[in-house]
């Protein structure tokens, strides 16, 4: 059984999945992938086949945190449409195998890219890959829950009353210094939520070019990765998570475009990307926007407050990086009460 976040025990994995994977044959060889903070992922590699395996994290954790069944059902849910999804094997709910939940899928060959101003491609390939990731985000809001069956992924009500309140817990229970402006920001999300104007569906809850795999030589999206903020619920949500990412300085640390000449990269401007999403869905608009990114940047803000919490117990997923992340979260939840300011 393996006790951190960093390994695997091989021999334990191996051994399931010549058991319970059809066409397994080892030998197998696991590498942990040092991206990502939330869910330890794993490339696994057999002479005939790869493999990727995304598990819970050992260790207490915070109250429908890291549920990789969740993720697992979404995206095998979604094969067939047109939201490019890896192809899921099998789920593992036997903590006693590794230690904890796990799931099986495809690895999906092909770039991604960590920050969306995309060194070493030509402007007219960014703006082929950003429009591929404009296309994506519309089709995953134009998934007919019902027909895939995931009506019950996510309960009915209002979204944001729901996320706010949920995030709020989440990041009290993982609270470890006193921050005014997220506290202040908290309030302010309840105080001015617009009314639900009745849009309910599939949201990936962590859009971003980083959870995305583009061909190896074209700009087409092979898959859309990291499902476990999934639901159902306000597709906004989900649109003004990539505007917030944009916002937030150019570079390996904010993975963002601030500062950036956009038009000389051939990158769109935010506001021409959220036409092309309304065009693409027949909007006319959309009201109340800097409501959304606020709720986004504070949405980020908690999430970083829990990674922060992770790597001071000792079980993120990469403790150091933790720690560094950790320092965003007053400056996420400033940007949050920036954004409601201009609306």
């Amino acid at each position: 059984m393996s006790a951190d976040t960093q390994t695997l025990d091989e021999g334990a994995v191996s051994a399931y999945l010549e058991t319970h994977l059809p066409g397994f044959e080892g030998p197998m060889e696991a590498t942990k992938f040092q991206t990502g903070q939330s869910n330890p992922t794993f490339l696994l590699k057999t002479p005939a086949h790869s493999y990727v395996l995304r598990r819970k994290p050992p260790g207490v954790l915070l109250k429908s945190a890291h549920a990789v069944d969740r993720e697992y059902r979404v995206q095998k849910a979604l094969a067939g449409s047109d939201v490019p999804v890896a192809k899921m094997h099998l789920l593992c709910e036997d903590d006693d195998v590794i230690g904890s939940m796990f799931y099986v899928m495809d690895h999906v060959p092909g770039r991604n890219f960590s920050e969306p101003s995309m060194p070493g491609l030509t402007p007219q390939d960014r703006g082929a890959v950003i429009d591929e990731m404009n296309r994506v985000l519309a089709a995953l809001h134009r998934v007919d829950i019902d027909a895939v069956g995931l009506s019950d992924y996510g309960p009915e009500g209002n979204y944001f009353e729901r996320q706010v309140g949920r995030w709020s817990k989440q990041y009290r229970a993982s609270e470890t210094v006193s921050i005014p402006a997220m506290d202040k920001l908290m309030d302010a999300l309840v105080a001015e939520r617009p009314e639900d104007d009745g849009q309910r569906t599939l949201v990936h809850g962590d859009y971003r070019i980083d959870n995305m795999i583009f061909d190896a030589v074209g700009t087409q999206c092979r898959a859309v990765l990291d499902w476990e903020l999934s639901t159902t619920g306000h597709p906004f949500a989900d649109l003004a998570a990539v505007i917030m990412q944009w916002q937030m300085p150019a570079g390996d640390e904010g993975r963002g475009m601030g500062g950036l000449d956009r038009a000389a990269l051939g990158l769109p401007t935010d506001q021409a990307f959220i036409e092309a999403y309304c065009a693409r869905r027949g909007l006319r608009g959309i009201d109340h926007f800097g409501y959304y990114l606020g709720f986004c940047f504070f949405r980020m803000a908690a999430i970083i407050q829990g990674v922060l919490k992770r790597a001071l117990d000792g079980n993120a997923s990469n403790p150091e990086r933790g720690k560094q992340l950790g320092q965003y979260v007053p400056v996420f939840a400033q940007h949050g009460l920036d954004a409601l300011k201009r609306g």
